[in-house]
């Protein structure tokens, strides 16, 4: 989760800052919510990854989409780049921190 919110932008190679995000995101799902805020990002990354995705198959000349199941560690990597690009999305030109609008996405 850290590695990928330090990609892009101005973020980019900063991993203490993505650090402190995260830790200042956990502690506001603590005071929200009074439950342990790893098991609701472990809930979250379950939740959020895809389960199924189309490929291209080509027969001949012919290319058509075929739908095929997704792996587990690909789900996993696909939820948190989701909630990273989502929360970075969600302050951009805003005024509150990337820590309080990466919870919606959490």
């Amino acid at each position: 989760l850290v590695n990928s919110m330090m990609m892009h932008g101005r973020n980019a190679g900063k991993k203490l800052m993505a650090i402190k995000i995260v830790k200042q995101a956990f502690e506001i799902i603590n005071l929200m919510t009074g439950e342990n805020p790893l098991q609701i990002l472990v809930k979250a990354i379950e939740n959020g990854g895809a389960r199924e995705d189309s490929t291209r198959i080509q027969v001949g000349g012919v290319i058509k989409r075929q739908a095929v199941d997704v792996g587990p560690l690909r789900r996993v990597n696909a939820s948190i780049y989701m909630m990273c690009f989502g929360a970075r999305e969600a302050t951009f030109r805003k005024i509150k921190t990337i820590s309080e609008l990466s919870l919606i996405h959490i």
